[in-house]
């Protein structure tokens, strides 16, 4: 039986499926690559395909946010560690108790802090730009020694007064502790400045001069109104008023 021959497909016009699986697989390797939103379709024996690029302003946004919740936490184990340095100590505080009290894993504070002194030294910078000293400079604007003298301590006993649980801490572990007295020598080096600031104007030599300045530097010690007030009972006040006349009564 004769039959009429089929014509042969046109080979320029290939058949539409499997160009259009291949170009899917092609862009969607691309895409997984590229963060590509991608959209395929087929319309009218055409390929049509749309994309969406995440915005700079998007990204920029989260990493912000990344940076803004790592400071935090860097920052809430930096107070953890302060508050534990001033209770226990920094020689009775662990890494491990500080994490614990942060509420972080280990892991995640020796991403922040990778050893003690790194911890204490922000602890330190930290717990300074909270309790800063009393500005000495000042002092040396009153001329009158007795007068510079008086208006010292006053300061002095009040920064004590809100400062005392850190310093008695820091001073008892500085002798066992290397990086405490490393961190602390400041506080010791401020003392000595101003025991010379407020020697000035006084005219005294000798052991006059000799005696006024110990009376002096006993009186700024943390551990005479640390004594003057715990142990003896007196206010800041009445300390003030027992040091000045101290200082008066040796020379």
């Amino acid at each position: 039986m004769n039959r009429t021959p089929m014509l042969p497909r046109n080979p320029a016009l290939p058949s539409l499926g499997p160009i259009t699986v291949a170009i899917s697989n092609l862009l969607l390797s691309f895409v997984e690559h590229r963060c590509f939103a991608k959209t395929v379709a087929t319309v009218d024996g055409s390929v049509k395909i749309g994309r969406t690029h995440m915005s700079d302003g998007k990204r920029k946004y989260e990493k912000k946010r990344r940076a803004e919740a790592e400071a935090q936490t860097r920052l809430r184990i930096t107070e953890s560690a302060v508050e534990l340095h001033g209770t226990l100590g920094p020689a009775q505080t662990t890494m491990s108790a500080v994490a614990e009290h942060a509420g972080v894993r280990r892991s995640t504070l020796y991403r922040h802090f990778p050893d003690e002194r790194a911890l204490f030294g922000a602890c330190s910078v930290h717990w300074a730009e909270q309790n800063p000293p009393p500005d000495i400079s000042r002092w040396e604007q009153v001329e009158d020694p007795e007068e510079r003298l008086g208006q010292a301590l006053e300061r002095m006993y009040a920064y004590y007064r809100r400062s005392g649980g850190m310093i008695d801490r820091l001073l008892r572990d500085e002798k066992s502790v290397p990086v405490v007295a490393e961190k602390f020598a400041p506080y010791h080096q401020f003392l000595e400045i101003a025991g010379e600031i407020l020697m000035r104007g006084r005219n005294l030599r000798g052991n006059a001069a000799k005696r006024t300045r110990a009376a002096i530097g006993h009186a700024l010690s943390f551990r005479t109104w640390q004594d003057l007030t715990e142990v003896q009972g007196l206010d800041d006040e009445g300390a003030v008023a027992l040091m000045s006349s101290l200082a008066v009564a040796v020379r």
